[in-house]
Order: structure tokens, then C-alpha cells, then sequence
């Protein structure tokens, strides 16, 4: 193994013009995100959200039920993937992964319609096992897209264009995220039916099925790798990979931090529509053509008009696309792991302030800190492993980079289905302002299961906020005031994730100073 230089500042690298093939290789991932965003933004609403008609409609444990075997399966089998890319080529696992991505889509369209199915014994419609099945067929479709990608994008790159190259590449990764933000204005009614969810990811399908035809556009780039390693040889040399302390060290750092970080795609798009009070940021689109301000504001809002989560969140993609190229220049002469830790320091402070109040201004200074902080972590984690593998590993261990994203994010999908289940969902506060302050209590101390308080006072999670303003005489905004007031669910909700992103960066940079007495990892 060649190590990389233990002082990447010492002399500046010779600047190399792009291969073809990685713009060709950037594209595909453009697709691949585009597709996946155009559910992602939405997949919060249409599974847990109590008052949207068209979807599911289950509980945030459900979701985090979801969102964990998603993880588990997009982030932590590239793991072995990654090793299974460089034996037996990228453009193959490459194939191979637009089909099962674009088979999961249509099952999580097309499923949810298939006549005689109601409801399994356990009280779950099929609707649920049929989202499962698709999620599960879509999340091993990414698991051999992610390193067969990434494996081609970072052997059509050089040292001396890699900090560009990777910054270049999460630039387009959030091209694809961004316009994914706004495709439900495009695909889906106002009313959320199941119709217009259907339509929706249909559309996802259509964008991933583009890919088959960029495979056409590129030659498969050699990986270095054995061809003759049988599948259990290159299942050992994963696990054997693994076995380096230093390296399990940084991961399981890198864990912590990733938990933090997908609060904000996972957790987000509910707090927004439950707490943010976006009427402010509406009133001022107004200045807008009306075509464009009837695109950008929810007008049946019970709370008044008010800016749909998915169209605050863009934000997030829209500085990544025009700020991660300058960021990377930046800190392109950083060692990999300082740009991580100020950008780790960066994203807590976002989280604060983004969740700590109803005000949707702060929301916004909130997601550029946030965003700031990713740009600055988010290309260098695939830069830092990039330039440590040894050679003939690139796919392998750009198939770690994922693990992190997954312990975090299995982690935090439960955490979080927790925390906000019990203490910061507004349906279910609804029903224990109920339970506690008007005539409809049972008389009982509610055990802090949602569900059991559902069936004791006999009112769903999406009839609570209606039934609620009737007893109070008030009307939503008044009482969602209320219940924030009295509940305050900012604080058990986003302390402590913004803590865990403070106390991984106190790591990371305890990691960083080892580092330097190790020539192998001091990138």
C-alpha cells in the first residue's frame, strides 16, 4: 500500500483535467438521487403523519421500524457489496442495482392497489407489509449502487482533482435532492390523495429507469481487484479490513455524528408541519407571480397559509449545490479529518437552531449551519477513506463509508421514534392534553403509550388536533401554541441529538491528533 502524504499541505498537487467518464458517472448519480428524493421528502408524510388523508397514517414507531431495516440494508450491506463491485466489475452491480431500484418503486406505487387485501390480524393493513417489501427491494438496489458508484467516480479521479472531484460529486447528489423537493408539487394533488401518492412514486420509477440508458454511456473502469477470488474470498477480506482498531474507531465516531445528521431528513419533515409556524414566510412569498406563490404555499393549511416542510428543506439542497464547490476549495489543502470536525461542530449548532423554536426564520439560519457543516463533512468522509485504501480496495472501503450512515442512522430512526412518539408528535400531545385538561379523561395516568391513549379516550391520532380546538374553542394555531407551551417537545427532541454531535466532534478531534503519529491514516 502506497500511504498518503502525512501533511496533505506541504506542496500543492498538480491540477488534472475530468475523464468523461466521470461526468457520465455523476449523471447516473443525479438520476439515482433524483428518483430516491422524490419519495424521501415525502416518506415521513405518508407514512406517520396523523392528518394526511392519502397515507398510512401509522404510528412514528412504525416509521422508525421502516427507516431501520432501510438502513440496515442500504448502508450496512454495501459493506460487503462494496468487495462484491471490484471482483466482479461496476458496470455489472451497476445494472443490477437500477433493477431492483426501479422494482421497488413500482411495488410501493402499484402495491397498495391490488383488490382483496384489508387488513392482517394484527390490526396492520397490507399497505404497511407491501411499503416494507418495496423499501427493502429499493434499499438492496442502493446497497450495490452505492460503492459500485463511487468505486467508478474515485478511480476516474487523481489525487490531484479528488477534493474537487468528490466536492463536484455531493454538488450533484443535491442537484437531484433539490428538484426531488419540489416533484410532489408537480405529481400530487393538494388533497393528498392515494392517487396523487401513487403518481408520485410512479414518477420515481420513471427517473430511476432513466439510468438503464446511461449505462450505454461508459466503459467499465478496471478496479484493481482480483477476478478469480471466489465470493467467500472476498466476504473475508471485508471482515479482515475491518479488524484495524484505528479504523472501527473512526466509524463508530462518525456513527454518532450521522445519527445527528439525519434527524433532519428522518425527524424534520414531521416537526415542521406539527410546530413550525411558516405563516410569516408565506405572507412574504407574496411578492411572487401567483402560478409560483400557489407552488410554494399550502393555502389549506387549518393553521392559515403556511410553506410545506419539503419546500423549507430544499434549502438544505440548494446551498449544498451553490456553496460545496467553494467549501471544497476551501478546505482543500485541510487534512480530511479537521474539515470533518469543524463541519461537525457546524451541523450541531444547525440542529439547534433549526428545533429549538416555532420561529421558521431560525429554521432557516438553522439548515445554513447545518448545511455549511455537511458540506464540509459530508465529501470528505468518501475523500478521507478514498485515500486511505490500499490498492485494489477503493470499492471495498468506500463500502465503510456507509457504515457510519448506518449504525446512526438505525440508531437514531428508533431514537427518534421514540422521543418524538411519546413527547413531541403533536397528535399524540393532542390526545394528553385531552386525557389531562378537559372533561374527555379516562380518570387513568396514561402509561405513555400512544396507541394504548388512542384506545382508552376512543379518538385517532388524526382526528386529536380537531377534536381538541372543539373542547378548547380554539382554533389550531391557538392551540398548537398551547400544547408547545405546555409540553415544550423542542427540548427532549433536539438536545439531545445536537449533543451527540458536540460530543463525537470532541472525538473526532482526539482521533485527529492520534492520527498523526499514524502515516496510514493522516489524510
Amino acid at each position: 500500500m502506497t500511504p498518503p502524504p502525512t501533511d496533505v499541505t506541504t506542496a500543492p498537487l498538480p491540477r488534472t483535467p475530468f475523464k468523461s467518464s466521470f461526468w457520465m458517472f455523476n449523471i447516473i448519480e443525479m438520476w439515482e438521487r433524483l428518483a430516491y428524493y422524490t419519495l424521501a421528502v415525502m416518506a415521513p408524510i405518508y407514512v406517520a403523519q396523523a392528518d394526511d388523508p392519502g397515507g398510512l397514517q401509522l404510528t412514528q414507531w412504525h416509521k422508525g421500524t421502516i427507516i431501520l431495516w432501510w438502513t440496515a440494508i442500504s448502508s450496512l450491506l454495501p459493506t460487503v457489496t462494496g468487495g462484491i463491485a471490484d471482483r466482479y466489475g461496476y458496470k455489472r452491480i451497476l445494472a443490477l442495482s437500477f433493477t431492483l431500484m426501479t422494482g421497488g418503486y413500482l411495488i410501493i406505487a402499484l402495491c397498495r392497489d391490488l383488490p382483496g387485501f384489508t387488513h392482517v390480524p394484527n390490526g396492520l393493513e397490507w399497505n404497511y407489509y407491501f411499503y416494507f417489501m418495496g423499501m427493502v427491494c429499493l434499499a438492496t438496489g442502493t446497497a450495490l449502487f452505492k460503492p459500485a458508484l463511487q468505486g467508478s467516480l474515485a478511480l476516474s479521479m487523481g489525487k490531484g482533482n479528488s477534493s474537487a472531484g468528490w466536492s463536484i460529486f455531493y454538488m450533484v447528489v443535491n442537484v437531484g435532492a433539490f428538484i426531488g423537493h419540489f416533484m410532489p408539487a408537480v405529481f400530487m394533488s393538494e388533497e393528498h390523495t392515494r392517487e396523487a401518492w401513487r403518481n408520485l412514486f410512479l414518477a420515481s420509477a420513471a427517473i430511476s429507469s432513466l439510468n438503464f440508458l446511461m449505462l450505454f454511456t461508459f466503459k467499465d473502469i478496471p478496479s484493481g481487484a482480483s477476478k478469480t477470488a471466489g465470493i467467500w474470498t472476498v466476504l473475508t477480506r471485508t471482515i479482515t479490513n475491518l479488524a484495524d482498531r484505528r479504523l472501527i474507531a473512526w466509524l463508530l465516531i462518525m456513527s454518532g455524528f450521522w445519527m445527528m445528521m439525519y434527524q433532519l431528513w428522518d425527524l424534520m419533515p414531521n416537526f415542521i408541519p406539527d410546530w413550525i409556524d411558516s405563516g410569516p414566510l408565506a405572507n412574504a412569498l407574496h411578492v411572487l407571480p401567483d402560478g409560483l406563490y400557489k407552488a410554494l404555499v399550502d393555502e389549506n393549511n387549518p393553521r392559515g397559509p403556511q410553506v410545506p416542510q419539503n419546500i423549507l428543506l430544499s434549502m438544505n439542497s440548494l446551498l449544498i449545490i451553490f456553496g460545496v464547490v467553494f467549501v471544497g476549495y476551501i478546505t482543500r489543502k485541510m487534512r480530511t479529518l479537521t474539515a470533518m470536525l469543524w463541519g461537525m461542530l457546524s451541523c450541531a449548532l444547525g440542529v439547534l437552531l433549526a428545533g429549538l423554536t416555532m420561529n421558521p426564520w431560525f429554521l432557516l439560519t438553522g439548515l445554513v449551519f447545518f448545511s455549511i457543516g455537511e458540506m464540509s463533512t459530508g465529501p470528505k468522509k468518501s475523500e478521507y477513506l478514498a485515500l486511505i485504501a490500499p490498492i485494489g480496495k477503493v470499492g471495498l472501503y468506500l463500502g465503510y463509508v456507509n457504515i457510519p450512515v448506518g449504525i446512526g442512522r438505525m440508531i437514531g430512526s428508533k431514537l427518534s421514534a421514540y422521543v418524538y412518539g411519546h413527547f413531541g408528535e403533536k397528535a399524540t400531545l393532542a390526545l394528553k392534553y385531552l386525557q389531562q385538561h378537559t372533561a374527555v379523561s379516562v380518570g387513568n395516568a396514561w402509561d405513555g403509550n400512544p396507541t394504548h391513549l388512542e384506545a382508552a379516550l376512543g379518538i385517532s391520532r388524526s382526528d386529536a388536533m380537531d377534536r381538541l380546538c372543539a373542547e378548547l374553542g380554539k382554533d389550531h394555531t391557538a392551540v398548537t401554541q398551547l400544547l408547545w407551551d405546555t409540553y415544550n417537545p423542542q427540548y427532549l427532541v433536539w438536545i439531545p441529538f445536537a449533543a451527540t454531535g458536540v460530543i463525537c466532534a470532541i472525538a473526532l478531534a482526539i482521533f485527529g491528533h492520534m492520527a498523526k503519529k499514524w502515516k496510514d491514516m493522516n489524510a
